[in-house]
């Protein structure tokens, strides 16, 4: 049997170029297609050439119709907007969708649950097994803690990062409300400034830190009377999310339509 075609969108990137490195080391799949925005100078480029390698024989290129049309899967770390796109096309080809993106609008969200009907996607704000362990962990001890415990997610990210909170702070958060048997939304503390007034019981605040070359820092802190838990996850290696991405879509070949994220990946959901 054939492996699985992979095609990567957003190839120039830092995380494009990690996706690509992984794939290609990857005995269980092949890199058939390598997508970048109209007007990217790596446009008509052989991607190995094109991030200083070898030839790879794979082109460049922006016709995201052909290139999908020829793939199982799409691995997709790219914009809300371009993210949309692909899920349609996806969809058509009946291709497994692997969505790292994050930034997502409710109408983006609503876009791609409409794609899943017809094709896998697997979306997660992060792809890191470490991560979605961590997750699980908060579920539980958010759980097992009462409202006089404060929750607050602070994250780190090196100062590229556009969105924040951080689409895995989110996730987090989402997880220590599901614990509280409640929705983020309905405990979701607002970014404070100014005189804030106290902290409402049971709430979930956010902290964002921007600075350097940081790959990813997140910590749960549960603050009590007298005490406090720290839950902490620290990626060193942008290659963690790559490799996770990948499994998901290898993963994803077996599954028929619908939405999924890391934790059914994982079996840990």
């Amino acid at each position: 049997m054939e492996k699985p075609g992979i095609v990567i969108t957003g190839v120039s990137g830092r995380m494009g170029q990690m996706l690509v490195r992984v794939v290609s080391a990857s005995d269980e799949v092949r890199l058939v297609g390598a997508i970048e925005r109209p007007g990217s100078d790596w446009l008509g480029r052989d991607l190995g050439e094109a991030m200083g390698g070898q030839a790879s024989g794979v082109l460049v290129s922006d016709d995201a119709v052909t290139a999908v049309a020829r793939a199982q899967a799409v691995i997709d770390f790219t914009t809300p907007e371009a993210t949309v796109a692909f899920a349609e096309l996806a969809a058509q080809a009946r291709a497994v969708h692997v969505i790292g993106t994050t930034g997502l609008s409710p109408e983006d969200l609503g876009a791609i649950s409409r794609a899943a009907r017809h094709a896998p996607i697997i979306r997660a704000g992060n792809m890191s097994l470490g991560v979605n362990l961590l997750m699980g962990l908060t579920r539980k001890v958010a759980a097992a803690l009462g409202e006089d415990w404060d929750i607050e997610v602070v994250e780190a990210h090196h100062r590229h990062k556009v969105d924040a909170p951080s689409g895995t702070a989110l996730m987090l958060g989402e997880a220590a409300a599901v614990g509280r048997g409640a929705s983020l939304d309905a405990l979701r503390s607002p970014a404070r400034e100014g005189m804030t007034g106290e902290r409402q019981p049971g709430s979930i605040g956010f902290s964002a830190i921007r600075g350097g070359d940081v790959v990813g820092e997140h910590d749960v802190i549960f603050a009590g009377q007298g005490e406090r838990l720290v839950l902490r996850h620290l990626a060193t290696d942008r290659a963690i999310f790559a490799r996770g991405a990948l499994r998901a879509a290898i993963w994803g070949q077996d599954q028929g339509p619908g939405e999924y994220d890391m934790m059914d990946v994982l079996g840990l959901g």
